[in-house]
């Protein structure tokens, strides 16, 4: 899985570079934030912050999937239905998707609070060089804790809702083919 992230983000760095900076300066276009990047930085300035946003992910996916795993693994679930008389619903599942999607979200919103801080670096700073713990060191001396986990509600909101969403698709999708299977012959 973290191969599967690190090409993933190949490709959402770039973008993700590009959007921040097409946010925090509204006059330029896309294209031309694009075309300056290239020109002042070669194609590296796309990929600025692409170590922190792979560890952000990888981090990110390990502690979600490993809640799902145990919030939904077939010994709980076996648990849960004989404490409740029923299997764990889709949206019981959709539940647990958005919590352990939304802590996860909590947990690392410091690097994700770096990644940002790096993409959006003057080319040739200290912070422009991807070092993500001295991106976060710099935050925690000049914001304290709370530089660190600015945005954590709107994230964890965010990705809690994909994952309400994915999970509960996933399990609903899943229910259905099983029960289909049970009535082809």
């Amino acid at each position: 899985r973290k191969h599967q992230l690190s090409v993933a983000c190949l490709i959402r760095v770039p973008s993700e570079v590009v959007k921040q900076r097409a946010q925090v300066s509204a006059s330029s276009k896309t294209l031309q934030i694009f075309l300056t990047i290239l020109s002042e930085e070669g194609i590296q300035g796309l990929y600025r912050g692409y170590k922190s946003t792979v560890l952000r992910e990888v981090i990110q996916w390990l502690l979600t999937h490993g809640i799902t795993c145990i919030f939904l693994s077939p010994s709980t679930q076996a648990l849960w239905a004989w404490q409740r008389g029923h299997v764990v619903d889709s949206w019981q599942s959709a539940v647990c998707g958005a919590f352990a999607g939304g802590f996860a979200a909590a947990v690392t919103t410091p690097l994700d609070v770096a990644k940002t801080r790096i993409m959006l670096a003057k080319a040739g700073s200290s912070t422009a060089v991807g070092n993500v713990l001295s991106a976060m060191h710099g935050v925690w001396r000049s914001q304290g804790l709370a530089g660190l986990f600015a945005g954590v509600l709107p994230r964890m909101a965010a990705i809690s809702m994909g994952g309400f969403i994915f999970l509960g698709a996933y399990d609903q999708t899943r229910s259905l083919l099983l029960e289909l299977g049970r009535k082809s012959p």
